[in-house]
């Protein structure tokens, strides 16, 4: 049934403004985004993702949402009109190898669109949406990525990769030996936020549909920055707790249960604050050969990536550039 199957994904990077992408291409007439973002399906072999590998805070609950069986995938795609471009959003492909070359084999004409941004906002955003939930329990950022190394080892699943995640020219190499060069899109995150019609007209070329149909939609997915206060360690505690039990129930059951425990802890709500230079360049300085790969991949500068300071988040952009909003 390969008249069921994606002919496109968008496959990473988290934190990079993927769902807000996926939202916009949603509105294209001649696009048919998956109803459930992130699938996650090339993830799978066709089984269930093993608990080995989903050993932090939360991690089993959400295995529980992946969509593995083939049936239930499909089914996706099955409300597509007749002649629209199907596609589907799942950031982690691109960091999964062993998802590059199902996807590939299973879609051999796939066209795969990689969004990136500076890995250290990355893995910042990335650290402050897991504290956000209550599931991340180092209230220290540079502790966090101290602790990666260990989290890989112990099972921890990828979004706990913060470092990991953003080392995008290696997963983009890798990608190229599945996926040819002319059918991967590579835009950057600021492109996406300070120019969102052009970039949009940009994919809408690269998918072959028609300009100017798809329109921004505001981003979902922006969690708020929670200082590390008492209140917020015990919340914490009990999302952790919560979503241990989580994974023994249906997973509507605990995302029901979580809700107002997700709203108090993101009611501790403070002023993001900015990186210190020093912790920038910590977080940096093993990312910088990748981005030099990614430099020669792609034939683009990064440079920007590299200095002391980066480009903030996105409601924070919007806030001190209004041209940019939609």
């Amino acid at each position: 049934m390969t008249d069921s199957l994606p002919h496109f994904v968008i496959a990473g990077a988290p934190k990079a403004g993927t769902t807000a992408l996926h939202a916009a291409l949603a509105t294209h007439p001649e696009l048919h985004l998956s109803p459930v973002k992130e699938p996650k399906y090339y993830l799978t072999d066709g089984r269930p993702p093993p608990r080995v590998s989903q050993r932090g805070p939360g991690d089993a609950h959400s295995a529980q949402e992946w969509i593995w069986r083939r049936d239930q995938y499909l089914a996706l795609f099955a409300g597509a009109p007749a002649g629209s471009v199907r596609g589907e959003s799942t950031p982690f492909y691109l960091y999964d190898r062993a998802a590059h070359a199902r996807l590939a084999a299973d879609v051999p004409d796939v066209k795969v669109i990689v969004v990136v941004r500076d890995p250290v906002d990355r893995a910042w955003s990335n650290w402050v949406h897991l504290r956000a939930d209550g599931l991340e329990p180092e209230a220290d950022f540079a502790a966090a990525v101290r602790a990666e190394e260990g989290r890989v080892a112990a099972g921890w699943a990828p979004f706990w990769h913060y470092r990991g995640l953003g080392r995008y020219g290696e997963q983009l190499r890798d990608l190229h030996r599945h996926v040819p060069p002319e059918r991967v899109l590579l835009l950057r995150y600021r492109h996406l936020v300070d120019t969102p019609r052009e970039t949009l007209d940009r994919v809408s070329d690269f998918l072959g549909v028609a300009r100017g149909l798809a329109h921004t939609v505001p981003p979902e997915n922006v969690k708020p920055y929670v200082g590390d206060t008492p209140r917020y360690r015990l919340l914490a505690r009990l999302a952790r707790v919560g979503a241990a039990a989580g994974a023994l129930a249906p997973p509507q059951v605990w995302r029901q249960v979580s809700r107002p425990l997700l709203a108090a802890l993101h009611a501790q709500r403070a002023p993001r604050p900015s990186m210190p230079v020093e912790l920038r360049r910590a977080v940096l300085g093993t990312l910088l050969p990748d981005i030099e790969l990614l430099e020669e991949l792609t034939g683009e500068s990064f440079g920007d990536w590299k200095g002391d300071t980066g480009r903030g988040d996105f409601r924070s952009r919007q806030v001190l550039d209004p041209r940019t909003r939609e």
